[in-house]
């Protein structure tokens, strides 16, 4: 008997990787017989990086880069296993906890670490880039990230703008001649689970910005500037980006990476499986087990757990999945190819006593869902 062993991260607690290896143990402690293959995995959000590079021997590039304020901060990207993938997580360099909350304001904050990230990962050959764009403290509509790789945005004076999404309106030219030469011949892929457009009452601004900082003032400002942007744009690149889905995601980061980089937007986690040859994997799989730390009615949406049973489904495997919590609605992933679905909590106790035990838990619900499964032999 073989069983895949493919969960998502129990974020706050434990890595993919731990998540998987702990549910091997669970089933090895029953029969040490079973083969067991563990494949962490993500959905192109937080913990992507290590996913990916835990799933592929790959490694961790440490890097200093302008953060969201302009200040320096500590970010990182992966190299996998082949060597010729990078992943990179934007909101390790642009994201929303890198912003005290006092000081967060969207005309400000800039996503131009993230294009110093895209820059370090073209220094190791790589011909593709993975980027998960959740989680941004932007609305700059990616121009931050562009002028890190060497675009212009010029003012009526034929000056730089400022940094943020406040200073989108003094875009008078826009000059790529400078871009990385390097990009042109690299495959940019975007882990992008939602279809906003770029402006508009659905929009980057009007959406996400007041999670961000922004007031309502604040966001008809951005609005109007990401309509400007989107016009220049037209104007210089012959691109209309708005009414790409997810143009408006992460701040208009989407729309700018595929008006500057040639982006192709994704869902996430098909992103991820088709980077580890996910069913390539399910030969001679009897049983998929999956997982992430909260299972409900949203995991419908582009999770993990989801992405994992409907690839398992096309060659009739069943699929159980391991949930740190069960939330609101959750009957709702059997419709999506989950056969099952379990909770390790084993009695009423608190979140931080929980996360403590959570390779325990793992370990001992595995142990019975195997026990459970073999039942039917």
């Amino acid at each position: 008997m073989k069983i895949l062993v493919a969960p998502d991260s129990f974020k706050g607690s434990l890595t993919a990787l731990e998540v998987a290896i702990s549910i091997k143990n669970g089933i090895k402690s029953f029969s040490k017989e079973i083969e067991v293959e563990i494949l962490p995995l993500a959905d192109g959000g937080e913990g992507t990086v290590q996913s990916l590079v835990d799933a592929t021997n790959g490694e961790i590039i440490n890097k200093k880069v302008t953060g969201p304020l302009g200040q320096n901060v500590n970010a990182f990207y992966g190299i996998l296993g082949n060597g010729q993938t990078a992943v990179i997580e934007m909101a390790s360099a642009s994201g929303l906890p890198l912003v005290p909350e006092e000081k967060r304001d969207p005309t400000k904050t800039t996503t131009y670490g993230t294009g110093q990230l895209i820059n370090s990962a073209l220094e190791h050959d790589v011909d593709e880039i993975i980027i998960g764009i959740g989680g941004s403290a932007t609305t700059d509509a990616g121009v931050g990230m562009a002028q890190a790789l060497g675009v212009k945005f010029l003012n009526k004076k034929n000056e730089e703008i400022d940094f943020g999404g406040g200073y989108l309106k003094e875009i008078e030219t826009i000059d790529i001649k400078g871009i990385d030469s390097r990009i042109k011949n690299t495959k940019i892929r975007v882990a992008c689970d939602v279809d906003n457009p770029l402006f508009g009452k659905n929009g980057a601004a009007y959406v996400y910005s007041p999670q961000k900082g922004a007031d309502k003032d604040t966001v008809k400002k951005l609005d109007e500037n990401l309509r400007h942007f989107n016009k220049k744009v037209k104007e210089y690149l012959g691109k209309d980006v708005n009414e790409i889905p997810g143009a408006g995601a992460a701040g208009g980061l989407g729309a700018g990476l595929v008006a500057f980089l040639d982006a192709e937007l994704e869902t996430g986690i098909d992103i991820i499986l088709d980077t580890v040859n996910f069913e390539n994997k399910l030969n001679n799989v009897d049983l998929v087990i999956t997982g992430e730390g909260r299972l409900d009615g949203q995991s419908i949406y582009g999770k993990t757990p989801i992405g994992v049973a409907k690839r398992a489904k096309k060659f009739k495997i069943p699929v159980i999945a391991i949930a740190g919590s069960l939330g609101k609605g959750v009957k709702k992933v059997l419709d999506y190819g989950l056969d099952s679905y379990f909770s390790i909590i084993d009695k009423p106790d608190n979140l931080n006593s929980i996360k403590e035990k959570s390779n325990e838990l793992l370990k001992n619900t595995s142990e019975q869902i195997i026990r459970t499964f073999l039942l039917r032999k």
